[in-house]
């Protein structure tokens, strides 16, 4: 052991640095366990930041998914009837321009057409020639007729003669009683038979004042579906057609189905205002002249007839006009079209409620108008109601009610699209 510290002083005196070599392998130690902690401490805070921009990220993408399954909706609310304007305070409803009197023209005998006299648009007065007709069938007839009855005649002068003198005979018992009751009855029937002529003669008589078409009323001739020598057959039976059809266009009448629910605000009496489409700047005024008493089952309306005066003739028979009934204000609501669902159940509104859930309403649709409707149940006046709701909307879904853009606070109109199916407001809703 001596030996050893001895060489160990030999080797120091030779080399004075050799001293310091202990500490500092400790210093360099020290430092890489230092450098090892920043090491770590680095990796520590890396994973921390990962950790956290991964929950950022997250969070992110939920808001993101909630915020995109979000359905915004813009809401209006119902308007009361008496708000509506003039033209929808009423009932409009569809008619038929009628002339007062229509009437097919047929021909009552058999034969062919010798000449007619008016044609389609000829004004005609009651009585005036329409048609000649030949008839030769009914001459002959006729001629017959006229011949047979000569014959009945001739027939019952001698039985008359005969009856006078079997009387005389009688009264100084020449003949028997027989005998004259033989003469009676012989002198009976020709007093039928000359009875059957005559009729038969008369009958045959009309036949042919029948060759001679007239109108059967003042009017315009709307039809006329014959022409020189066309085979006429007499009747009006499905095979046989109308030689002229007759209407009187002044008065004209129409004819409406007024539905049910508006059956007790019509009566005989009442003015209603007439529109025909090809004259926009006209309103004809007409007179409800008949109400039918019943409701028919099938249809469920109530007949009426209104009577128009056509003096100048600017209306034609057979138009299509629209017939205003004055509307009686029964409580009811208005609402835009655009706010109606067509379910199985029916007709529906999306109402929201203070939750901002979402409740389907079935609705009993008054009126439609076209852009707006008139609701008779099923909705409130202080009700949300959804505009363009999706189709896919239902029973308690959440929404978010879109504010309304400008300051004039009317809901945003969207279509469909953007108004709850994708998700997402509209443009001028909030984002």
């Amino acid at each position: 052991m001596n030996d050893k510290h001895h060489e160990s002083l030999a080797i120091h005196a030779d080399d004075p640095d050799r001293g310091m070599d202990l500490p500092s392998r400790a210093t360099v130690r020290r430092r890489a366990r230092y450098a090892a902690y920043g090491v770590a401490l680095v990796l520590v805070a890396g994973s921390i930041r990962t950790i956290l921009a991964n929950v950022s990220n997250d969070h992110a993408l939920s808001s993101s998914v909630e915020q995109n399954a979000r359905q915004y909706v813009n809401i209006v609310s119902p308007t009361p009837a008496d708000a509506a304007t003039a033209a929808e305070a009423n009932v409009t409803l569809p008619g038929t321009l009628r002339g007062y009197s229509e009437s097919p023209v047929y021909a009552r005998a058999t034969g062919y057409v010798r000449r007619w006299y008016v044609d389609i648009g000829t004004h005609v007065q009651q009585g005036q020639l329409l048609a000649e007709l030949d008839t030769p069938e009914v001459d002959q007839e006729q001629s017959q007729a006229s011949a047979q009855r000569q014959q009945a005649e001739s027939t019952l002068a001698l039985a008359k003669v005969s009856l006078a003198r079997a009387l005389q005979l009688r009264q100084r018992d020449a003949v028997s009683q027989q005998e004259l009751d033989d003469r009676q009855g012989a002198y009976n029937q020709d007093v039928a038979n000359m009875s059957a002529a005559e009729a038969n003669l008369r009958r045959l008589n009309q036949l042919e004042s029948f060759k001679r078409i007239v109108a059967p009323f003042s009017g315009v001739i709307t039809q006329r579906n014959i022409d020189t020598g066309d085979l006429i057959d007499a009747g009006s039976g499905s095979s046989t057609r109308a030689l002229f059809a007759v209407a009187q266009s002044d008065p004209l009448r129409v004819f409406v189905q007024v539905p049910q629910s508006y059956s007790n605000t019509v009566a005989a009496g009442q003015h209603v205002a007439i529109r025909q489409t090809e004259l926009p700047d006209k309103v004809f005024d007409g007179v409800i002249s008949d109400v039918s008493g019943a409701i028919d089952v099938g249809t469920r309306s109530l007949q009426v007839e209104v009577r128009l005066p056509n003096p100048d003739g600017v209306l034609i028979p057979g138009a299509y006009v629209q017939v205003s009934f004055p509307g009686a204000v029964q409580g009811k609501l208005i609402l835009p079209g655009n706010t109606l669902l067509f379910r199985a159940q029916g007709p529906q509104v999306a109402v929201v409620g203070a939750d901002n859930r979402v409740k389907l309403h079935s609705v009993v649709i008054a009126r439609d108008f076209g852009l707006t409707l008139e609701i008779a149940s099923g909705v409130g006046p202080n009700d949300r109601i959804v505009l363009n709701p999706a189709d896919s909307i239902a029973d308690g879904d959440p929404v978010t009610i879109a504010p309304a853009a400008g300051a004039g606070g009317s809901p945003v109109g969207n279509s469909k699209g953007n108004s709850g199916q994708g998700g997402k407001p509209a443009a001028g809703a909030a984002a």
